[in-house]
């Protein structure tokens, strides 16, 4: 039971999270983030936000420092939006399975010319 409601606030936190980004924050760096997921423990304290980067490998790690900074506000407004009696501590990571879902297709097609 409580993984099926660390599931719907994963995916809440994902809406939210994706306005909070797009609307209220205001660093430059994280302008071309895209949250791809959140994976949340089954006791809510715990939060890992996936998060694709548009750009080059500098410029996603700056996009993570921006959002390393910002995690606080970010917090807070999940916080405001979501009625939980603890908002979960927010930790950021790359999403790495488009990056490897692009790898493959490219050796695929590859392999299709070759033949």
């Amino acid at each position: 039971m409580s993984q099926m409601r660390a599931q719907r606030v994963g995916e809440q936190m994902k809406k939210e999270m994706s306005d909070i980004l797009m609307r209220e924050v205001k660093d430059p760096r994280v302008d071309f983030v895209t949250v791809t997921g959140v994976d949340v423990t089954g006791d809510l304290q715990q939060a890992t936000v996936f998060v694709t980067v548009l750009g080059e490998p500098e410029e996603q790690e700056e996009a993570l420092r921006g959002l390393q900074k910002a995690r606080g506000f970010i917090r807070s407004e999940i916080g405001k939006r979501i009625q939980l009696r603890k908002t979960p501590e927010i930790d950021f990571d790359f999403d790495e399975s488009i990056a490897y879902g692009n790898h493959i297709e490219q050796l695929l097609k590859d392999l299709k010319k070759e033949d």
